[in-house]
């Protein structure tokens, strides 16, 4: 009996430290936002991207230390290894064809090999014009893809650019489960086995692979028995989803999830703050880097049409002010969407100081005059009142809200707020610009990345082309046009800096975004895991996930 007792004892002492072992093997994740899709070359939202990468590889990507390299290729080409060759394509343009050999070991996760077949319909999905798929602009250029054998491909493109090895965005489709799926193209949107049979194993090809979707709540990935690199650690990975980012803080202290995700976590000062009482159990990783936090204006809006107006609504706003209260200063006053650490930055752009009496002024010149209670009216009685919108529970974006609209109202302004969840505002009212006015998040990019989806006229969504583009805005403009088809295929870094800065002085001008500041990514996690580095950029810290591992 008394041995019995003693045996009791010590589990009841043991078990702890037992679920702590077993625990290392389940990695739990908090994010603030669900994908509204899973196909990887439908929608940009951070979310998919992140999880997607656990499960899949690009053939490039720019690593940590924001130099393309090869992931699913073998060898990076270029024009110097012969790989990349100079051609005149079909239409007289100057071309190059470029080829690529798939990793001879990947395979998708039902065990059937990764090969040009699913290259060669990846590229017939997104050539299509009703496909879905976003960028369309790579595709068009994309005329023709040959395919030497099961694992060598040459990509035809019609424009030489300075990027012309790098297809991070071609994220490949296996063809043997979506051939079926894109029978009826313009309904394939709606039918992609990535969201109606998101487990098959057979639409993977990473570490993991998605075994659970719970939509809203959770995402559960084990590993992947085909994957062909470096085994993962974790037995199972759970990606959790906490829109709201104060109960994501309360869940990592409870324990509900190991860490937080810095693409998709805390804010700024929210981790400051968290630090301060609880960087003793964790790691707290601060990352500036490409993320620039914006507001997108509706630019069929006629009151927002007016230029007056969008630099009025920059001049009363204190971006500085902002920075230091809500984000230590960690968050630097974003002038254009270049940031100040990529190369092609220009110093001497438009720069908009908190400046209320010019954005007075500018108000009083357009005809928006300010009546007794102090807000303003156009000459037909109409208030100056705008909408502005963001993903709902983010309180670091809340914030910035709030101040803002108050901001705003001592000016005459009336704007209100109406947040959505980040699954309807991505998934929907931005992608077809149906938000009447101001539309608040952020763009992540790679290094010197050609802004051609979000500011040429040829890709503002509609309709007609599905609402394939990322010109959210609307935003037209000739030069700038011109300038983002020739910037792309310059090839001196000298004149293409040149180039780069007449982009900026336009995009400053005209003002169809109202920049805020580059975001810094905190990442918390847990004192016992290594193999985490941030990149500052577009692809996640989840791309290198098989080299995450306990420190014990």
């Amino acid at each position: 009996m008394i041995r019995l007792i003693v045996f009791f004892v010590l589990l009841m002492v043991l078990a702890p430290f037992r679920a702590e072992a077993k625990a290392k093997d389940h990695l739990v994740i908090g994010i603030t936002q669900f994908p509204s899709t899973f196909h990887p070359n439908i929608d940009s939202m951070l979310a998919k991207t992140y999880i997607l990468a656990m499960t899949r590889r690009p053939f490039t990507i720019y690593d940590v230390d924001w130099k393309n390299v090869c992931l699913l290729c073998i060898t990076l080409p270029t024009i110097e290894n012969g790989l990349a060759k100079r051609e005149v394509s079909p239409n007289g343009k100057n071309g190059v064809a470029v080829t690529f050999s798939i990793h001879p070991k990947a395979k998708w996760g039902d065990g059937v090999p990764v090969t040009t077949k699913d290259v060669f319909f990846t590229w017939k999905v997104g050539r299509h014009n009703r496909s879905g798929v976003g960028n369309s602009e790579f595709y068009r250029s994309l005329y023709k893809v040959d395919l030497l054998d099961e694992k060598t491909f040459i990509m035809h493109f019609d424009k030489l650019t300075f990027e012309y090895n790098s297809i991070g965005g071609f994220g490949l489709l296996p063809a043997h489960i979506e051939q079926k799926n894109f029978s009826d193209p313009e309904s394939y949107k709606n039918r992609t086995a990535f969201d109606v049979d998101t487990t098959n194993p057979g639409l993977y090809f990473g570490p993991y692979r998605i075994t659970e979707v719970v939509l809203g709540s959770h995402v559960v990935l084990v590993p992947n028995s085909t994957w062909y690199g470096a085994e993962p650690y974790f037995k199972k990975i759970t990606v959790r989803v906490i829109e709201n980012t104060a109960a994501l803080e309360a869940n990592l202290i409870s324990g509900a999830i190991d860490m937080i995700a810095g693409e998709l976590g805390l804010t700024v000062d929210q981790a400051v703050n968290f630090q301060k009482r609880y960087g003793k159990k964790y790691q707290i990783l601060y990352k500036p880097g490409l993320i620039y936090e914006h507001i997108d204006l509706n630019l069929d809006n006629p009151i927002l049409a007016d230029k007056r107006i969008r630099r009025a609504l920059i001049h009363s706003i204190d971006r500085k002010a902002i920075s230091k209260k809500l984000f230590g200063g960690r968050q630097p006053v974003a002038h254009t969407s270049v940031n100040p650490l990529d190369w092609v930055y220009a110093k001497d752009i438009p720069k908009y100081k908190y400046d209320p009496v010019s954005a007075n002024q500018l108000l009083d010149g357009a005809g928006w005059l300010r009546r007794k209670s102090g807000m303003r009216f156009n000459t037909d009685g109409q208030p100056l009142r705008l909408e502005i919108m963001t993903t709902a529970g983010n309180r670091s974006r809340e914030l910035v809200q709030q101040v803002m609209q108050s901001q705003w109202k001592e000016i005459g302004i009336d704007v209100q707020i109406r947040n959505q969840p980040a699954r309807v505002f991505f998934g929907k009212t931005v992608t077809e610009r149906i938000y009447s006015g101001l539309a608040m998040y952020a763009w992540i990019s790679s290094p010197e990345s050609v802004p051609r989806t979000t500011l040429h006229s040829a890709h503002i969504p509609h309709a007609g082309n599905n609402f394939s583009g990322q010109n959210y805005t609307g935003f037209k403009n000739k030069e700038m046009d011109a300038l983002l088809e020739v910037i792309e295929t310059e090839l001196d870094r000298e004149k293409r800096r040149k180039l780069w800065s007449r982009l900026q002085h336009i995009y400053a001008s005209e003002l169809p975004v109202i920049p805020l500041y580059f975001r810094a990514n905190a990442y918390v996690i847990p004192n016992w895991l290594t193999g985490l580095i941030p990149t500052g950029h577009q692809y996640p810290t989840t791309l290198w996930v098989e080299k995450w591992r306990p420190n014990l």
